[in-house]
């Protein structure tokens, strides 16, 4: 038995601070998961489990998956929330397919959904420790004296920030790296990035992205409407994007603004099905899931090489190789990322000591890899890409009459992921 993904959408990926700015990640993932299940043309009591991601939790609501299908779906709904960095949508998808494999559920929803609009602030350890004792005072004196070991420096919020728990070095710091011990020039990532925002471009003008995007009513008089991605730069050329200046080493980087994913507020969600029931009730798939593969590595070493390694075990477990893939999508983190895995499938080396294959796993020609652009122009709201990436490609493979496509996500903690979908002819 095989798992059917039965219909999906996704928000407009809009830069945190734009449009989105006054939704929560709950309410954007309330405006997915509501279209998808209108989409695959299910009523709600038809949904046995719903399992939703996301990466910057609300300590609210921590549990954004209950809260998102609370106002959806029948409340009888179980839900859980599931968070593994950018690919938390990929993991939530491959959960929902092993509990409808093991034969715990029928039907799942599944996505993620972020808001870079709205992170959590944190404050000092003095601050918290000491907010914690007053809280428990039972007079004044008791709710004040916590204070006195607080100082002003211990009053500054704590500034959020992108980076490995483990190593200290930030998402971009690691880009910056690769880029240096990969030889991927500035020029190179900065083609890649405007190949990304030319392609997006043609697909949203075409109607071939926004053909996944349910339209955003934006409150509170609900009259502005989003429907399509902001981050997508129609006017970009290479004198622009040289123009930009490194951002994590300025004096000898090449990784900029330009040629990375901006922080992005948006979110996803899809359909999942048994295959046999599908059939049953004359409901035609978007695709199918065949296999998938996690991986890790030291997040010390290439922090964001994980598809190189995840791939050829996700095709492996489809019994395919890298030949047999017709339409590639690549989460572009970075363009020096992209670049720097695509580098290493095509290696030889790499292929021998890396994963102790004779030969380079390889990869599809450029011309059927992020055919309409990436996460540097379309947006990377963490826990919503998996989806996107999910339902772009399955989209193109009908339009194209692909077999066989394949997905992979970088992620933080030297984290990787592949997929490998397909749809029967």
């Amino acid at each position: 038995m095989k798992t059917a993904i039965v219909a999906g959408c996704r928000t407009p990926f809009s830069r945190s601070g734009t449009v989105f700015a006054d939704l929560s990640a709950i309410e954007l993932g309330k405006v997915a998961v509501r279209d998808a299940l209108a989409r695959s043309g299910l009523k709600g009591d038809r949904i046995d489990q719903l399992v939703f991601g996301t990466v910057v939790h609300d300590p609210k609501a921590p549990n954004i998956a209950r809260e998102v299908g609370l106002a959806v779906l029948p409340k009888t709904v179980p839900a859980v929330t599931v968070s593994r960095a950018c690919s938390s949508a990929n993991q939530a998808i491959t959960d929902a397919v092993q509990m409808i494999e093991v034969g715990q559920a029928d039907v799942v929803m599944a996505g993620g959904a972020e808001s870079l609009s709205h992170v959590p602030i944190t404050v000092s350890d003095v601050l918290s420790k000491s907010l914690v004792a007053a809280s428990k005072g039972k007079t004044l004196g008791q709710k004040l004296s916590p204070f006195r070991a607080v100082r002003p420096r211990d009053l500054i919020p704590v500034q959020p920030a992108i980076a490995e728990p483990t190593t200290g070095e930030s998402m971009g710091e690691s880009a910056e790296r690769m880029a240096k011990e990969n030889g991927i020039s500035r020029e190179a990532q900065d083609d890649w990035a405007l190949r990304s925002h030319r392609l997006a471009a043609a697909g949203t003008q075409d109607g071939r992205l926004t053909a996944e995007i349910v339209p955003v009513y934006v409150p509170p008089d609900f009259e502005k409407v989003i429907v399509k991605d902001n981050g997508i730069r129609m006017d970009t050329t290479p004198e622009k994007l040289e123009m930009l200046r490194p951002v994590f080493d300025r004096k000898h980087g090449s990784v900029t603004a330009g040629n990375a994913s901006p922080l992005t507020d948006g979110a996803s969600a899809l359909v999942l099905m048994r295959d046999d029931l599908a059939a049953a009730e004359g409901i035609e798939p978007m695709g199918y899931v065949r296999s998938w593969a996690w991986t890790a590595l030291d997040p010390a070493g290439q922090l964001l090489q994980g598809p190189a390694y995840a791939a050829p075990l996700a095709l492996d477990r489809a019994g395919l190789t890298m030949r047999d893939i017709g339409l590639m999508e690549m989460h572009e983190a970075f363009a020096a990322q992209v670049l720097s895995n695509l580098q290493a499938l095509s290696s030889k080396k790499f292929a021998e000591e890396e994963l102790g294959r004779s030969e380079a796993v390889g990869h599809p020609d450029i011309d059927v890899i992020n055919v309409m652009g990436g996460s540097l122009s379309i947006g990377h709201p963490f826990g919503a890409t998996g989806g996107r990436l999910t339902l772009t490609i399955l989209n193109e493979m009908a339009r194209r009459d692909v077999e066989f496509g394949l997905i992979t996500v970088c992620a933080a903690g030297g984290m990787g992921f592949a997929m490998v979908v397909e749809r029967r002819r």
